[in-house]
C-alpha cells in the first residue's frame, strides 16, 4: 500500500498520509502551522461535530442536500461529536485568525466518513467538504459559533454543577460550624470574634454570586454567529438556514441557543467570548481566596 495519496487543490498537488481522514487543506494548514504541541480539546471538536451536523439537516430540510449525502454527513458528523476520530484533528490551535484550517479539518474528515459510507474511497470527495459539508456557512461564522456552543456545554454540564454542589457543601457547613467562635483575622492579626459558620457562608455567597455571573455569560453565549457567512451578510444561504440550524444545535445540545441579533458583532468581535471568560477568571480568584483562608 502507498505511504501517500496525491489530492489536489487550488494551489496544486499535495502528499497526505494515504489513510488519514484528513485532505489536502488540512495537510498544507499541518506544514505551515508547526507552532506548538497544542491542539483543540475534546468539547470543542464534540461541538464541531455537532455544528456540521445540524447545518446538514436543515439544508436536508431546505432541499439543498440530496437525502442520501445529508444522511452520510449526518452520521459522520455524530462520530465527530461522539470522539470516535479525534486522532483525524491534528491541527494547531495558533493558525488562520478566522480558524479556516480547523473548518476545512473538520470538513474533510465528515467529508471522507461520508464518502466512505457511501462506497466511496479516501479524497475522492464524492460528499465534497466544501459543496456538501460547508454548505450554508464559512469558517467565519462556524468559527465563533462552535466556540460558543463548545463554552456553554462546558459551563452548563460541567462547571455549574460542581460550583452547586461546592454550594451545598459550604452552606451546610456554615450551619455545622454556626456555634464555633473563632477570631477574626485583619491585617494579619487576630481581630474581634467570628462565628466559623459565618465564614463559611461568606464563602458560599462568594459562590453563589459566581455562578449568577456564570447565568448571565451562560445566557450570552447563547447567542450564534451561524448563518452569517463570511462577512456577515448571510450571501450563499437560505434565509431559513440559520433557523433551522440553530433550532438543530438546540434539540442536540439540550441547552437553549438563537441567532445573533446582529451577524456583524457576532463575527467580528468576540465580547461575550470575553465577558465569559471574565466571569472565569472571577470565579477562579474566588476559589483561591475560599482555598487560602482555609489553608
Amino acid at each position: 500500500m502507498a505511504e501517500f495519496r496525491t489530492e489536489n487543490d487550488s494551489l496544486g498537488p499535495v502528499d497526505v498520509p494515504a489513510d488519514a481522514l484528513y485532505g489536502a487543506q488540512t495537510q498544507r494548514a499541518k506544514e505551515n502551522f508547526r507552532i506548538s504541541s497544542l491542539r483543540f480539546p475534546r468539547l470543542f471538536i464534540r461541538s464541531m461535530g455537532i455544528v456540521k451536523r445540524a447545518a446538514a439537516l436543515a439544508n436536508l430540510k431546505l432541499g439543498l442536500l440530496d437525502g442520501l449525502i445529508a444522511n452520510a454527513i449526518v452520521a459522520a458528523a455524530e462520530r465527530v461529536e461522539a470522539g470516535d476520530v479525534d486522532d483525524a484533528f491534528v491541527l494547531d490551535i495558533f493558525q488562520t485568525g478566522s480558524g479556516t484550517s480547523t473548518n476545512m479539518n473538520a470538513n474533510e474528515v465528515i467529508g471522507n466518513l461520508a464518502s466512505l459510507e457511501l462506497g466511496g474511497h479516501l479524497g475522492d470527495k464524492s460528499v465534497h467538504p466544501n459543496d456538501h459539508v460547508n454548505m450554508s456557512q464559512s469558517s467565519n461564522d462556524v468559527i465563533p459559533t462552535v466556540m460558543h456552543v463548545s463554552a456553554k456545554i462546558g459551563i452548563e454540564e460541567h462547571l455549574k454543577p460542581a460550583l452547586e454542589n461546592l454550594l451545598a457543601s459550604l452552606n451546610e457547613k456554615s450551619l455545622e460550624f454556626d456555634h464555633v467562635l473563632k477570631s477574626g483575622r485583619t491585617h494579619l492579626m487576630d481581630a474581634t470574634p467570628v462565628r466559623l459558620g459565618q465564614e463559611f457562608l461568606g464563602y458560599a455567597y462568594q459562590i453563589r454570586k459566581g455562578l449568577a455571573r456564570l447565568d448571565r455569560a451562560s445566557t450570552e453565549l447563547s447567542a450564534l454567529a451561524l448563518g452569517g457567512t463570511a462577512v456577515g451578510t448571510g450571501i450563499n444561504r437560505h434565509v431559513d438556514f440559520p433557523r433551522l440550524a440553530i433550532a438543530n444545535i438546540s434539540d442536540a445540545t439540550g441547552l437553549p441557543f438563537r441567532e445573533a441579533e446582529n451577524h456583524f458583532e457576532a463575527q467580528s468581535a468576540k465580547d461575550a467570548y470575553v465577558y465569559a471568560s471574565g466571569v472565569l477568571n472571577s470565579i477562579a480568584a474566588a476559589l483561591l481566596k475560599i482555598a487560602n483562608d482555609i489553608r
